[in-house]
Parts: C-alpha cells; structure tokens; sequence
C-alpha cells in the first residue's frame, strides 16, 4: 500500500466509523447523564485515571519496546468503540447508559488522549517532538472525531429513518476498513510480526480482561445495578481499537508501525474475551426486552432482585 493511499485511507477509516457512532447518538444521549450520577462518575474515573494507571503497570511489567509500550498507552487513552454498544445489548446491558458512556467518552478522550500519549513518549522514547501529538494534530485527531459524530447526529435528529437505515451500512464498512488498517500494519512489520505479536499479545490481553473486571465490579463495589455494571465494564473494556490505529498509522500523527500494533492485537482478541465475559455476567441479569433508552424486564421472568 502506497504512502499517498495510507494518507487518505486512515483519516476516512476514522470518519466513518464515527459516523457510525453519530448515527446512534441523540442530544438526549448527553442529557441522560444526569438521571445515572453514580454509574457515569465511577465509569468516567476508571476510564480517564484507572486504565491509564493499570496499563502503565503492565507495560512497566512486561518489559515492552518503547514504542510498543506508547501503543499500550495509546489504546488505553481511547475511549469506548461503537462495538461495546453492541455487547451490552447482546448481553443485557444497559443500552442507554452505554450509548450515553460512549458520547461522553469520545468528547473527554479528545483532551486526554494527547496528554497521555505525549507524557508516554517522553517517558519511553524521550522529548522527541517530531512524534508527539503537539496542537495541530490534536486539532486533527479533534476533526477526525467530533465532525463525523456531529454529522452523524445531525442525520439522525433530521432523517431519523434514513439514519436507522445507515447504522447497518456504515457498521459492515467500519469493520471492512479496519480489515484494511491491520492488514496495513501487518505488511508494514513484515516477519517481524510473528515476534511483536508474541512480545505484545499477553500483555494486551491481560489489559482487556482486566478493564472488563474493573470496568463491572467498580460500579458493583458502590452498588450500581448489574446492568449498568455490564454496560460499564463493555464500555471501560472495549477500547476503539480503530481510532489508536490510526491515530499510530496516520503520517500526519504518529506514524508509527510498532505503535499501532497494540490495538490491532487487542481489537483483535476482544471480540472473543469479551464474548465469553459477558456470557458470564449475563447469568446474573433477568430476562430484558432492550429499547431505545433502556432496558424494561418482562414480568416474571426471573425472581432475582431487579437491579438498582
């Protein structure tokens, strides 16, 4: 793959997949914060102070690259993907608490992510400006993001149907682009994935499983429900794999090969983690009819103490 083709490839990867994630969103998905206090505070510490400190300690402990370590970073500072909407619903999560985690997420992300990965840096690689992300690229990580979920929400308030029609769509062509950005970075390492890949995997997999049992059993220790919790621990454990990518691919930001291999082991294996830990947690959660804004549980269908 050329290097013109890489410009123009990344920066659209990441549009449209935020796109996908505007098109689910509403104002009332930012408005709802208020009525989930508790939830949207524990979620929102183990997010922005928790990972970070957790994948600092993995890092440290693995004895990783340097850049493979500000990979490592990088994913952790990524808020929620569009995909932990998907296994809270699978899961009898919290859908609207999910959605509204993942609005959230994805603005705050934007002033954090760059505090972090340029502390990462100078902390592994050293004060080198060239590789850091200074104003400009934040202002382009900021375009890249908030644009396309603007549009996205834009669409939704004035073309409600058309964007129900377009969610499908534009989830089928994420997934398809981010085919196309792994395989990129895989040709980028040539034969020396195998060994990054054996260098990398336990570490992003221990990072993954630990930010689902954070991302659950927080909320639990201060009696959050457990769909809420569920919900939480897809949103705090499923990182937007797709936005460190490119973020680590991207030549006018990190350009970085090493540096987006993280994400791509990670976003690999959490699909198949995350799967068999929320068939786990969902035992525990009666029987849901999931709507947009919620979750109702039918009469019946459990005795279990309906959750908080």
């Amino acid at each position: 793959m050329s290097n013109s083709t890489v410009l123009v490839l990344f920066p659209i990867a990441v549009a449209i997949i935020m796109l996908g994630l505007g098109l689910t969103l509403t104002l009332d998905d930012f408005r709802r914060v208020v009525k989930y206090p508790r939830a949207m505070v524990v979620c929102l510490v183990c997010q922005m102070l928790v990972l970070p400190a957790i994948c600092l300690g993995l890092v440290v402990a693995f004895n990783l690259r340097p850049e493979l370590a500000v990979g490592m970073m990088l994913l952790a500072a990524s808020p929620g993907g569009s995909t932990s909407s998907l296994y809270s619903h699978l899961f009898k999560g919290d859908l609207a608490l999910n959605i509204s985690l993942s609005a959230v997420n994805s603005v705050l992300a934007l002033f954090t992510l760059p505090v972090i990965v340029n502390l990462s840096i100078a902390g592994f690689i050293g004060s080198d400006k060239s590789i850091g992300l200074q104003f400009d690229k934040v202002v382009q990580v900021f375009a890249l993001v908030l644009i396309p979920i603007a549009i996205g929400m834009a669409v939704r308030a004035r073309f409600t149907a058309t964007a129900e029609r377009l969610e499908r769509s534009v989830k089928v062509l994420s997934v398809f682009v981010l085919l196309l950005m792994v395989g990129s970075v895989i040709a980028g390492l040539g034969r020396n994935v195998f060994a990054i890949l054996g260098e990398i995997i336990v570490a992003a997999v221990a990072f993954n499983l630990i930010s689902m049992v954070v991302g659950y059993y927080a909320p639990r220790l201060l009696k959050v429900g457990e769909r809420r919790s569920i919900a939480s621990a897809f949103e705090i454990g499923l990182h937007n794999a797709s936005l460190a990518i490119t973020i680590g691919l991207s030549p006018t930001l990190l350009n970085n090969t090493l540096m987006a291999m993280p994400p791509v082991v990670y976003g690999f294996v959490m699909f198949f983690t995350a799967a068999g830990f929320g068939f786990v947690v969902s035992r525990r959660v009666p029987t849901l009819t999931t709507v947009r804004g919620g979750s109702i549980e039918q009469p019946g269908a459990s005795r279990r103490r309906p959750a908080a």
